[in-house]
């Protein structure tokens, strides 16, 4: 199933995806140092983000969260891709600075924890491949 959105951080990945059905905040939300959630509120937490294409909503919280992001990167524990319904500045801006291709404008409804997804974000689009068992 191919999924079209719009380019915020151009790039590509493939990888196994990581759902939230909440927003994210990146400070105070994930471990920069593991990449780990720690968001006590978050449907995610205790999940590695570290090489998972990271799919939510959209961000909240504070502006130091796009330094986060960038954080994540340089110790190696960042997504590889963020895909979210909703792009807002605190998100877009971290992964510009991280280098971490990035959708928005999807229906993250459509994707599922556990699926292999090819993100191509040069043209918007998400392509389901299936899960990581099949």
């Amino acid at each position: 199933m191919k999924l079209k959105g719009r380019k915020i951080v151009g790039g590509r990945a493939r990888g196994i995806a990581l759902v939230s059905k909440k927003p994210l905040s990146f400070l105070g939300g994930v471990d920069p140092e593991t990449g780990v959630v720690i968001d006590a509120e978050s449907d995610i937490r205790g999940e590695s983000i570290k090489d998972k294409i990271l799919v939510f909503p959209r961000g909240k919280g504070s502006t130091v969260g796009s330094y986060v992001i960038y954080q994540l990167k340089k110790n190696g524990v960042a997504p590889r891709a963020i895909i979210v319904g909703e792009a807002e500045t605190i998100v877009a801006t971290g992964a510009i600075i991280a280098e971490i291709p990035m959708v928005d404008k999807i229906d993250i409804s459509k994707i599922k924890t556990g699926q292999v997804l090819e993100v191509n974000a040069d043209q918007g689009e998400v392509i389901i491949t299936g899960f990581i068992d099949s």
